[in-house]
């Protein structure tokens, strides 16, 4: 019979396996933590500066412990197929409004229509330059405003061609500057021949309207433009024309011109004296202003000249017609043609609405048919030459809207076209010198200018 192993020797066993096993476990997590330990001290000592140690090494040491390592991303030249050029978020962008004043325009009126800050307004127009500039508009003038839901960013005014003011909020203020615009004067000639009219010539020959009416103005005293003229009269000029950031922007002032009107030659020249006062003048320094221009209306269709015998279109008699009539459009502006005083304003029988003017002790000029008197025009008010006094009409015994235009000495009627006119002073003698030399230097460039014309004719034909 088998004897059977005591259990009491198994479990021993047992037991004493279980704590062998224990045993190696604690000797092995005592030398894992001196182990762990001995490489934090060895880590630790590895970054601690040594005094021997370069700053650039203590710096370097810095990086490599504390930056973390991170990839760069992936890099590509702009012709690389998955290249994308870097978003940039767009700016926010203000509103702007441009206002060209009209007749009755008002800021408030502008603002309150576009719905702007009126506050705003009020603190622009407290600055010391808008009381020059922003306060008082003329129509024309060109107002720009940039704005963020009504709010005045700033505001922008163009004063002339080399000036503009401009207003801006600079850290809740409104602040004034004027930027400064550079312009290019150039020289030009121009050359026209009257075939057909005035005009009509400047247009054929590259010269505009606007410069025609220059040159008319600085004649005005010596040719009357709508009677004066003939076929084959020819003129020749030089002007100035300014340009701007490399585009032309204007016509400036007529420098020098010679036209030739029915056998007469009538030159003038600019000139600009140390006080800066200008006028033109002709070349022996005489004023091309007189006391009275020739036609006291612009370029306009003539309806009959001076006739003391002419058969009057209305009562169809034989009157004497001692005056000129000038067909003009109804509303045309008519100009007192000579500084005066207003010595009658009303209705006067066939002349229909009239103004007289009375020039000195013993010249008065009658203008007559009037549609309307110009406002504040006013019996005993003294004018100015070129100051507007009415406007072409038919009232009194007229067919058809025109001017009738009278010129009398000591009462008695004179042909305005042909009357001498008394002259102004001319150059002072303290520019005379200076006059001279610059007349000298101009009238010599319009001759040069003027032969190449000729040369050129010549071998047109």
């Amino acid at each position: 019979m088998t004897k059977r192993k005591s259990s009491l020797q198994q479990d021993y066993k047992i037991k004493t396996d279980t704590n062998k096993k224990k045993n190696r476990l604690g000797y092995f997590l005592v030398v894992l933590a001196m182990l762990t330990l001995f490489i934090w001290f060895v880590n630790k000592k590895s970054i601690e500066p040594d005094s021997n140690s370069s700053s650039d090494e203590i710096h370097k040491n810095a990086i490599n412990e504390n930056t973390k390592v991170t990839l760069a991303p992936a890099v590509f030249l702009p012709d690389h197929p998955n290249f994308h050029p870097p978003y940039i978020l767009p700016e926010k962008e203000f509103q702007t409004i441009k206002f060209v004043i009209k007749k009755g325009d008002t800021l408030e009126v502008l603002f309150d229509k576009e719905k702007l800050d009126i506050g705003d307004l009020a603190e622009i127009t407290a600055i010391e330059t808008s009381k020059n500039y922003i306060k008082f508009l003329k129509p024309g003038d060109l107002i720009s405003i940039e704005h963020n839901e009504g709010r005045i960013i700033s505001l922008t005014r163009h004063l002339d061609l080399q000036r503009t003011l401009f207003i801006e909020e600079i850290n809740g203020k409104y602040e004034s500057s004027f930027i400064k615009r550079d312009i290019n004067i150039e020289k030009h000639f121009g050359y026209g021949k009257i075939e057909t009219s005035l005009f009509e010539s400047a247009i054929d020959n590259g010269l505009t309207e606007r410069l025609i009416m220059n040159l008319a103005e600085i004649l005005a005293w010596d040719i009357d433009f709508v009677f004066d003229i003939r076929v084959n009269d020819d003129f020749y000029v030089m002007y100035e024309e300014i340009w701007q950031d490399n585009k032309f922007v204007t016509e400036g002032k007529i420098i020098a011109v010679e036209f030739n009107n029915n056998g007469r030659k009538i030159k003038a020249l600019h000139y600009t004296n140390n006080n800066g006062e200008s006028n033109y003048f002709t070349p022996e320094g005489k004023s091309m202003k007189k006391a009275f221009v020739r036609a006291p209306l612009d370029f306009t269709r003539v309806s009959s000249n001076f006739n003391p015998n002419r058969k009057h279109p209305i009562l169809n008699t034989i009157r004497a017609h001692r005056g000129v009539d000038y067909a003009a459009p109804r509303g045309t502006k008519i100009k007192a043609s000579g500084d005066g005083k207003v010595i009658f304003k009303g209705v006067k029988g066939g002349y229909g609405n009239v103004i007289i003017l009375q020039h000195g002790e013993n010249i008065t000029t009658l203008y007559a048919h009037m549609s309307k008197f110009a406002k504040k025009i006013e019996v005993g008010q003294r004018v100015k030459q070129n100051q507007i006094i009415g406007f072409v009409g038919s009232s009194g015994l007229a067919t058809a809207a025109h001017l009738h235009y009278e010129y009398r000495i000591n009462g008695s009627h004179q042909n305005p076209r042909t009357v001498k006119l008394p002259k102004a002073a001319p150059i002072n003698n303290i520019y005379k010198q200076d006059f001279e030399e610059q007349s000298s230097s101009i009238m010599r460039e319009l001759q040069q200018f003027k032969e190449t014309q000729n040369v050129s004719a010549v071998l047109d034909n």
